[in-house]
């Protein structure tokens, strides 16, 4: 399906698919009645999106326990011009449950920055959409 714009649609399973391979995402989230958007390597697992940060971090604080965006997308510049973008939203919390955080841990889910940063937050997807842009020419 084709979109107003002539995007390509994407469905659930390539959502998912696209967002599972891609090396970087963006959340977006409320921090101090602002809007914040950072970005993090994650893991998808689930249905859900995994990102591992220090408990103390602005993401822990303002992204725990409310409805967060996460985004993922890809380019490439001629000569093909092809592009992807998935956003998923979803309600973020912290990972506790030792059985889940072992599960979790298994992941391999490296933070970039130095530190201990053994805070899990789970952002679990309700809804996902995604578009995809074929070069014309």
């Amino acid at each position: 399906m084709v979109d107003g714009a002539g995007l390509e649609v994407l469905n659930e399973a390539e959502c998912l698919q696209l967002l599972a391979g891609a090396p970087v995402g963006r959340i977006v989230f409320s921090d101090r009645a602002l809007p914040a958007v950072l970005p993090v390597n994650f893991a998808v697992i689930e249905n859900a999106v995994i990102i591992r940060t220090d408990a103390r971090s602005r993401l822990a604080i303002a992204g725990t326990n409310t409805v967060v965006a996460f985004e993922a997308d890809e380019f490439s510049s001629r000569p093909s011009r092809s592009a992807w973008s998935v956003v998923a939203v979803g309600m973020a919390t912290e990972v506790s449950v030792p059985a889940d955080l072992d599960a979790i841990r298994r992941l391999g889910l490296h933070p970039w920055a130095s530190g201990a940063k053994e805070y899990y937050l789970r952002m679990d997807i309700e809804t996902i959409t995604g578009r995809r842009l074929h070069a014309s020419g």
